[in-house]
């Protein structure tokens, strides 16, 4: 039912699908189709099913333990049939368009059961209605959802048009020919060009740039819009030339396909040598060109088998939990109605065995039936048909036009609009709507998404002094909105604009020669990986992996130590005016098992120093003993650092002597070539080297959140929302973030970290993490909760005490998510009030959605703004993307995009809340309405025989659901509130009812079939016995059967009408418009059903001429149609308000504070206009007025249920609910005090 995401599984191979880089494909469907938005940016996120190795042509598997690769040998790959480049994603053409797409659409079990009714009625031995009343709402259905289809498929057509002819320069029989994507095969060399996107997985073979070097981008891949370096194999780096690659014929034997994006192992065979390759030889799919006027590469893997779509995840169906009840729901009442068939079905054959057979004289039985049983089996099929509109296909259709307009909302909602970017809110699907209220589990990324992703360098401690606090005029740290003008960098021809520092007292230290200082921001200018790009004099550009490099290069920059250039074994650097170039003796490159950088150089005197930076962890263990007394005071300035969220570095030296560097050099040589165990030779080297340096200092970068995220997760933590951040960046960087965010504070029990590099390591770490909070749990609740609540796992993490967080790492994630301790991963996880997930691949990231999916049933939401993301964002029932500095992948995958993550608060409270309320108001009033309008058949045919006569005539019958009905309870579904957004916002508890599943379940649908089922008897049995006896004006008998069909049919409408009124909460004019409007329209058709006009032009059809004019000209009749609402509605209205007095809901107590708090303006303008002269003003938020503290002493309208009264988040002066609380406490003493109220701040 409704629209879903899906993918296409029927008649397609897996390998027939690829990603291209000109358009991006957006698939989703509506009823099983596809839907594909193509936008001229970024590369081709596509499903791929299926193992690695499928073949495109044939469909047929390999699964590959070893990838061959021959370099310019089509005929050799071929024979492996590895996968190419050619997409195909469109389901139709113009002759398989009509009978495919009605197939498709028939395997909905509403249209397959609809298309059976049709077919029924058809039969004229069974049908007591005319065809029409199925076939024109079947065909409006089918018509709509088969022009969607055939638009979405002609943007499928377009975008693998587009995508399939791309031209790509590739090396064929030695000259460079334009080939179009499709024909891109393993194998093949293509030249790429600056700018341009990387086709498929690529061994780098030469560059434009010395030594083989190629530099890229890869946010597509890991989010991060800094450079890269990937440099070819010497061997290979000197083919410059097409006629050198036309001749080279190296094999590559490497792992097959996987979607690890930071490994690749292989070796290249060629002119009988072999040479080890890694991921730094590597250019995977996704990534651009950049800097580089040109580079070949080798196409080792296409299409399906590159990295970027082994991590781009299965495209779910996206159903909600309400879709998936009421499909529940509907095969309940196809059971319901079969049981009534069955009852009236048994009724006809016994009427016709005792009563009908005596009547076969005027009575007599059809053609064809020749016993009472056949009749009886006759007469089930016929009220199959009568009793079919409890589920009509309107409701289908009503579903999808109110999750349209909740859409539309979400687009045109200005508040979540970004002037800066011009960026507005928008619904990618109209599918999930309700479920945005329902959301229990939000899975964040943290680069991009909490954070700006723009690094600034902010504080720094250097030789024991702290740099970087904000001073006023006397020299003490300066309060917040005291901050002075900027340092000023005027001296500094070559410094960057943008960059400001508050403290002066650094750039002292610089200009009156501090050698320490000098020292620190040498090593900040020598020690990275940063690209120097000058395109005029003094105009300096840098290219850095990480922001964090360049924010702190810029800084040396700034200070007087400007790194100019680089080579590939030089780095020149202005020193306070002077340049000086260093010899570049070696690069210690960064991992996540070091944490840490070092470059050896030797300096113009000759003198060989080693410069490193890291992880203060890491580094603060590796210094000289004599660093003690700087040690401490320098960690008490980390700690600081950390306190305030900033993301630290600690820096060393070391100076070397020449004879131990030349005998290191050589050891570092052999391990770099070892064929076998090279990175744990060279880890061994590099550990030797970086031991007893001497501290200089430390670095504290602040990577700024976004605006109001600290905000936003506290507000949805109040709704009851847990938040996991699962970000690919380093342990130290998330868990500061997670402080300056406030998902983590100081106040918290513990925060348990997870490291284990094996699965006993890791299941250890998590046992004693359930260990302490079990403990703690004990120790508070003395086993209370333990003896209660042992047996399931959320009553467990219910029992929990205190408050924990959970910080885990890509490595140890990957065991914990293994089969057999993935629960007691989630057990510990979801005890933790916050979870940090650091260094998590694409898939990982998924893997943690799906397994709370798996567990927790619970509704999941992922947010994210990198093609990283896009996984997690598929698996989540519902994916946000954010439209910020990493390109718009994740905006394209998901379901609802926006700029900033503080839009999301709006997103849930407000639109998602009010989606939810709506639906399920809309569901519970369908039901009522329908059932109250079908019963009426069922009670009727007690009293005719059984012989499937309808009450109503036909075309109120068809017109009911379409046109009587139809407008009011779409007005209240599309604008209904029940609070006003502010309120949303300020109450987060009312999110709550929406986790819970409270509004509309099977218990409320029950609720509602009884209303319907109540209000479907009187409907019948009131008119039934006054018609026994009533007369006309003139005496005449006023039964007759047409009179009795419009008394029902009027009454019924009249009904219905009040109780949409009463149900909706949230007036407008077009809720009035289409409510009496309703209601005029069914008068106006049915006198002009029963005038002499239509009876002239269609005398078959409309054949009782002045029925109604003459039927509700009786006041008896009107009597009639009062008594039946009377007797319909004041029921309810006494339930409701029997229950808003004494069991009111949040809500309910939310708009009673909403009502005081207008009138308590009212009457505090008007004292205001009395106001007497010398006056104090109150401090209170509202003035105090007379009876108000009676009316809570009272308790009369004002009892909270125990929902509501904790549903109120803590303020910061006494509310008048928690007065409430004080007066049920204290046993009636402040009632004898009449002041008592008085005193109290009326504060909400």
């Amino acid at each position: 039912m409704g629209e879903h995401r899906t993918h296409n599984t029927a008649g397609e191979t897996p390998c027939s699908l690829s990603s291209g880089v000109l358009g991006l494909a957006w698939l989703s469907g509506w009823r099983g189709g596809w839907d594909v938005r193509v936008q001229d940016f970024g590369a081709v996120w596509l499903q791929v099913q299926g193992v690695s190795g499928c073949m495109g042509v044939t469909g047929r598997c390999v699964v590959e333990e070893e990838r061959r690769v021959r370099a310019n040998a089509r005929e050799y790959n071929e024979k492996f049939q590895y996968a190419s480049n050619c997409i195909k994603t469109s389901k139709y053409n113009i002759v398989t368009f009509l009978p495919v797409n009605l197939f498709e659409q028939f395997q909905e079990v509403a249209n397959t059961y609809f298309l059976f009714l049709l077919i029924l009625q058809l039969i004229p031995q069974i049908s007591s209605l005319s065809w029409f009343t199925t076939i024109v709402p079947l065909v409006l259905v089918l018509t709509i959802t088969a022009v969607k289809d055939a638009t979405d498929d002609y943007f499928r057509h377009k975008s693998d048009n587009q995508v399939n002819n791309r031209q790509s320069q590739v090396l064929i029989s030695g000259v460079l020919q334009e080939e179009q994507w499709m024909n891109v095969r393993v194998g093949d060399i293509i030249k790429l060009e600056n700018n341009q996107f990387v086709a498929a997985d690529l061994l780098l073979l030469s560059s434009s740039e010395p030594h083989g070097l190629c530099y890229i981008e890869t946010a597509e891949l890991d989010g991060e819009t800094n450079m890269k370096v990937r440099q070819a194999i010497p061997i290979t780096a000197e083919l410059g030339s097409t006629s050198q690659l036309a001749r080279f014929d190296g094999e590559v034997i490497c792992e097959p396909p996987n979607n690890k994006l930071d490994k690749f192992g292989g070796t290249l065979y060629w002119k009988e040598n072999k040479y080890p390759l890694s991921n730094q030889n590597m250019l995977l799919r996704g990534c651009i060109l950049r800097n580089t006027e040109w580079c070949f590469g080798l196409v080792i893997f296409a299409g399906p088998d590159t990295k970027l779509m082994q991590n781009s995840g299965r495209t779910k169906f996206k159903r909600t939990s309400i879709d998936r009840l009421m499909n529940t729901l509907v095969l309940w009442i196809f059971g319901f109605l079969v049981c009534m068939g069955v009852i009236l079905a048994i009724g006809n054959a016994i009427w016709e065995h005792e009563v009908g057979v005596c009547f076969q004289i005027y009575l007599p039985w059809d053609e064809g039936v020749h016993s009472a049983f056949f009749s009886g089996f006759l007469s089930f099929w016929s009220y199959i048909i009568i009793l079919n509109t409890v589920v009509p296909i309107s409701l289908y259709v009503s579903v999808e036009v109110i999750r349209l307009g909740h859409s539309y909302f979400i687009n045109w909602d200005k508040k979540m609009y970004c002037a800066k970017r011009r960026t507005p809110a928008e619904a990618r699907t109209t599918t999930l709507n309700e479920e945005l209220g329902q959301v229990e589990y939000i899975f964040s990324d943290k680069t991009g998404t909490l954070t700006q992703n723009i690094m600034v360098f902010s504080k720094c401690s250097v030789n024991g002094h702290s740099y970087g606090d904000v001073q006023d005029m006397l020299g003490h740290k300066a309060e917040l909105g005291e901050r002075p003008e900027p340092v000023d960098f005027s001296f500094n021809p070559l410094a960057d604009p943008r960059f400001q520092f508050w403290d002066p007292s650094l750039l002292e230290a610089v200009k009156l020669g501090d050698l320490h200082v000098h020292e620190f921001f040498r090593l900040l200018s020598l020690c990275h990986t940063v690209m120097s790009e000058e395109k005029s004099e003094g105009e300096l550009f840098y290219k850095a992996q990480s922001p964090d490099e360049g924010a702190l290069v810029t800084a040396a920059r700034n200070f007087g130590f400007v790194f100019r250039s680089r080579t590939p074994k030089t780095i020149t650097v202005q020193e306070l005016g002077q340049a000086i170039t260093y010899q570049l003796l070696a690069i210690l490159d960064f991992n996540n098992i070091r944490k840490r950088m070092s470059v050896i150089v030797r300096s113009p005197e000759g003198k060989i120093r080693l410069y490193c930076k890291g992880a203060d962890t890491i580094l603060l263990e590796r210094l000289h003993p004599l660093n003690q007394d700087l040690t401490s005071i320098t960690t008490d300035h980390l700690n600081e650092y950390a306190g305030e969220g900033l993301r630290t570095l600690v820096l060393a030296y070391r100076d070397l002597e020449e004879s131990y560097y030349k005998d290191w050099s050589e050891r570092l040589h052999r391990a770099g070539s070892a064929p076998e165990a090279r990175e744990d030779h060279l880890a061994r080297l590099y550990d030797e080297v970086e031991h007893d340096m001497m501290l200089l200092g430390a670095t504290a970068i602040e990577d700024k959140l976004q605006q109001g995220v600290p905000e936003t997760i506290a507000i949805l933590t109040l709704a009851n929302i847990k938040i996991w951040v699962l970000t690919g960046d380093k342990q130290e960087t998330a868990v500061n973030i997670g402080y300056s965010c406030k998902m983590l504070t100081d106040d918290m029990t513990e925060v348990f970290v997870v490291t284990g590099h094996t699965v006993l390591e890791v299941r250890e770490e998590l046992r004693k993490a359930r260990e302490k909070m079990m403990d703690a749990s004990r120790s508070v609740c003395n086993g209370f909760y333990q003896e209660k609540l042992s047996s399931k796992l959320t009553s467990v993490l219910e029992a929990i005490a205190g408050e924990y967080a959970l910080v885990i790492n890509g490595h140890s994630l990957a065991h914990a998510l293994e089969a057999d301790m993935e629960v007691e991963f989630l057990e510990t996880a979801c005890a933790c009030k916050a979870v940090i997930c650091c260094r998590v691949t694409p898939l990982q990231k998924a893997q943690v959605v799906e397994l709370v999916k798996k567990y927790k049933k619970a509704v999941t939401l992922a947010i994210g703004d990198g093609a990283n993301d896009v996984s997690m964002i598929k698996t989540a029932h519902i994916g946000v993307g954010i439209s910020g500095q990493e390109g718009i992948q994740a905006v394209l995958a998901s379901d609802y995009s926006f700029s900033q993550f503080k839009f999301l608060q709006r997103l849930l409270l407000v639109h998602g809340r009010w989606s939810y309320l709506r639906m399920c108001k809309f569901l519970c009033y369908f039901f009522y309405k329908n059932f109250a309008f079908t019963m009426v058949h069922f009670w009727f045919g007690f009293f005719c025989g059984f012989s499937a006569q309808t009450v109503y005539d036909q075309y109120f019958i068809t017109l009911y659901n379409i046109v009587y009905t139809s407008l009011p309870v779409l007005a209240m579904g599309v604008f209904d509130q029940d609070v006003p957004e502010q309120r949303s916002m300020e109450y987060p508890k009312l999110y709550e009812p929406g986790q819970l599943n409270l509004l509309f379940n099977k218990r409320e649908f029950f609720i509602c079939i009884a209303q319907g089922i109540y209000t479907s008897i009187l409907m019948f049995f009131i008119p039934y016995g006054v018609f026994a006896d009533a007369t006309r004006d003139d005496g005449a008998q006023l039964a007759d059967y047409q009179s009795f069909a419009v008394t029902v049919a009027t009454s019924l409408v009249i009904v219905v009408s009040v109780q949409i009124g009463l149900d909706t909460g949230f007036w407008t004019a077009i809720n009035h418009f289409f409510i009496w409007g309703s209601l005029a329209a069914y008068f106006a058709i049915l006198f002009t059903m029963h005038s002499d006009g239509l009876f002239r032009m269609f005398p078959n059809q409309f054949r009782f001429v002045g029925n109604a004019q003459n039927t509700l000209a009786q006041p008896t009749v009107w009597l009639t149609i009062a008594l039946t609402a009377v007797v319909c509605i004041v029921p309810v209205v006494a339930f409701r308000f029997l229950k808003l007095d004494l069991k009111p809901e949040l809500s309910d107590t939310v708009r009673y504070t909403q009502l005081v708090r207008k009138k308590q303006k009212t009457q505090h303008r008007c004292m205001r206009h009395a106001g007497r002269a010398g006056s104090r003003r109150s401090g209170y938020a509202f003035s105090h007025q007379e009876g108000f503290g009676e009316l809570i002493m009272s308790g009369k309208n004002m009892r909270l249920s125990s929902l509501a009264l904790s549903s109120f988040a803590p303020r910061p002066s006494a509310s008048w609910i928690d007065t409430l609380r004080k007066k049920k406490g204290c046993e009636g003493s402040s009632a004898s005090s009449p002041g008592g109220a008085a005193d109290k701040t009326l504060r909400v």
